[in-house]
């Protein structure tokens, strides 16, 4: 779809699964399985909805899915059905790996940068995207490098060490204009540097939440998942996106929502967030 000079495409890595518990956090099973039910193992399914943005004569795709290199055991664990994989999508939209120039991941989690590298025979793990640099709050890669026992499973070194060896990075400091119209902006909470892609033209707004917000169901300001290390800065960071997203009319986009890609927040009655649905 068109926002102002900005083509945006939602592009799709596949869906995978995670336990509805941890998705969720304190809110108990009885309300959360009203919207997401779960499946034998507890688990509810989730998208990996990546982007695809054309300004500027350059391809740009925030966050690259899980990718293809996890093994048997992490598939069967979460569930993995990756149709269409992220390289099928983007070919959709008449593009091969080669004609990315600018990657922008949220955070390194390994659903979000995944699919940063791909395993090559006969070099091992390298750059999925030959051509593109990578970008990131230069805060976020110092944690995934430093990983710890809380946060080591979510950061796997084959997705961004590769990116490192070859002197891909890009790395930002807070709030940052990439491009005129295109920026990231740090929303603290899920990790300490997480950031948000904002999307601005002819008075158009558009944000992609990345897991601040990953589902519609997580709207409600008390639903913040259990993977999150900071909640409380999680829940003050919503409280300000959504008020702001309101009031100046942004047009919403969700990682991780199996069902809804995108749309505007509104308020009912009783000042509770809900959100009208965009189709691209």
């Amino acid at each position: 779809m068109k926002l102002g000079a900005f083509e945006i495409f939602p592009v799709t890595d596949g869906r995978f699964r995670l336990d509805g518990g941890a998705m969720f956090g304190v809110v108990p099973r009885v309300l959360w399985e009203k919207c997401c039910p779960a499946d034998e193992k507890n688990r509810i399914q989730l998208a990996l909805n990546c982007l695809l943005i054309r300004a500027h004569g350059k391809n740009i795709l925030v966050d690259t899915g899980l990718g293809n290199k996890l093994d048997a055991k992490s598939q069967n664990m979460f569930a993995v059905d990756r149709t269409p994989p992220l390289y099928d999508s983007l070919k959709e939209h008449g593009l091969a790996a080669k004609d990315i120039h600018m990657i922008i991941n949220t955070h390194l989690h390994f659903d979000h940068a995944g699919g940063n590298t791909v395993q090559d025979n006969g070099r091992g793990v390298v750059p999925a995207f030959p051509k593109a640099k990578y970008f990131v709050q230069k805060g976020e890669y110092e944690d995934a490098v430093k990983a710890n026992e809380r946060t080591r499973a979510s950061y796997r070194q084959e997705n961004f060490a590769p990116i490192a060896q070859g002197h891909r990075w890009e790395f930002l400091e807070g709030d940052t204009e990439l491009l005129s119209g295109l920026s990231v902006m740090v929303t603290h909470g899920h990790t300490a540097h997480h950031q948000a892609v904002k999307i601005e033209s002819e008075g158009k707004v558009a944000l992609y939440l990345g897991d601040l917000i990953p589902t519609i169901s997580h709207l409600p300001l008390p639903y913040i998942m259990g993977y999150d290390l900071y909640p409380l800065q999680t829940l003050e960071t919503k409280r300000k996106v959504l008020d702001r997203a309101f009031q100046e009319k942004w047009l919403l986009m969700f990682e991780h929502d199996p069902r809804v890609q995108m749309g505007y927040v509104k308020k009912d009655i009783e000042g509770k967030y809900y959100l009208e649905e965009v189709r691209a």
